[in-house]
C-alpha cells in the first residue's frame, strides 16, 4: 500500500486527502481526491498507468472528482455510490459498478470487502482488506478530529449504527480518507461512540435547561467547549444531534426553535 496527499490542505481536510494506491503489479487506486492535475499525475506515474480500479468512498468534492480523469487516462471502471443531489456532492462521478454492503473485489495482493457506512454521507462506503484488519475509513473515521454529520444527507442515527456495525466486524487498523493511520482501531471506534453519544446527552440537556431554543443560542451552550470559530460547522452536527431526538420522540421543533417533550 502506498499513500499519497492530495494538494488540498485546509480547515476541512487536514493534510489534504488521502489517495491509496493498492497493488504490486496492477493497481486499485482508493479516493483519488481532487480533479488536481498535478495529484493524478502523480498517481499515474506511481502506477505506470497501470490501474485496473478506481474506488470511492463517498461523493464529497475532496475525494472523488479525480475518478473520471483517471476513467480517461486509463479506462479504469470506477466503483462507488451515486451522487445523491442535495448540492454539496460531485456529481461528475459515474460509478460503472455500484457497490453493495458486502461486495468482494479483487486485485493482486487479495480481496476488498465494501461495508455500507452511512452517515457522513448516505452513500458513504468504507473498504476492508481481507484478512488484514485493515480498513479504508474515508470520511467515517479520520484521524485527530471528529467528523461533521450535515443533514440533509448526513444522518446521526445512521452514523452511529455504522458504527456499531465496525464493532463486529474484524478491523484492526484505520487508514482514514485524512491524517496518518490509526492503529487500534476498536479503541477509536469505541471513543467517537461514546463521544457522540456524551454530545448527544449535552444536546438533549441543553434544550431541557433552555426551554423554547433556536441553533443558534444551543450551539454556543452545547459546544461551549470548541473554539467559537468553529460554530458554524458545529450546527450541522447540532442539527443532525435535533433531528436524531426528534426522531426518538424526545425533543421536537417548533417553527424556529427545538423543545424538550414532556
Amino acid at each position: 500500500m502506498q499513500r499519497l496527499v492530495a494538494p488540498n490542505p485546509g480547515f476541512m481536510t487536514g493534510p489534504g486527502t488521502n489517495t491509496y494506491i493498492l497493488g504490486r503489479e496492477r493497481f486499485v487506486i482508493l479516493d483519488p481526491g481532487p480533479a488536481d492535475g498535478g495529484h493524478i499525475e502523480r498517481i499515474l506515474t506511481v502506477t505506470r498507468g497501470a490501474i485496473d480500479r478506481v474506488l470511492v468512498t463517498h461523493t464529497h468534492s475532496d475525494h472523488s472528482p479525480g475518478a473520471k480523469a483517471l476513467a480517461e487516462a486509463t479506462e479504469a471502471p470506477l466503483f462507488g455510490r451515486p451522487a445523491p443531489d442535495d448540492g454539496h456532492q460531485d456529481l461528475t462521478f459515474k460509478p460503472d459498478r455500484i457497490v453493495a454492503d458486502g461486495d468482494a473485489i479483487a486485485f493482486d495482493a487479495g480481496s476488498i470487502r465494501a461495508l455500507h457506512t452511512p452517515g457522513h454521507a448516505s452513500n458513504h462506503v468504507c473498504y476492508l482488506i481481507e484478512g488484514t484488519g485493515l480498513l479504508f475509513t474515508g470520511d467515517h473515521l479520520m484521524q485527530g478530529s471528529t467528523v461533521v454529520i450535515a443533514p440533509p444527507d448526513g444522518d446521526m442515527r445512521a452514523y452511529l449504527d455504522s458504527l456499531a456495525r465496525l464493532q463486529r466486524e474484524p478491523v484492526t487498523r484505520l487508514a482514514p480518507g485524512h491524517g496518518l493511520t490509526i492503529e487500534d482501531a476498536q479503541a477509536e471506534i469505541a471513543h467517537i461512540i461514546a463521544h457522540r453519544l456524551k454530545r448527544e446527552a449535552k444536546v438533549l440537556a441543553g434544550v431541557r435547561g433552555s426551554g423554547p431554543a433556536t441553533l443558534a443560542v444551543l450551539v454556543s451552550r452545547v459546544y461551549d467547549d470548541v473554539d467559537p470559530r468553529l460554530h458554524a460547522l458545529a450546527r450541522a452536527s447540532l442539527l443532525a444531534h435535533l433531528l436524531k431526538l426528534e426522531a426518538d420522540g424526545v425533543v421536537r421543533r417548533d417553527d424556529e426553535t427545538w423543545v424538550a417533550n414532556e
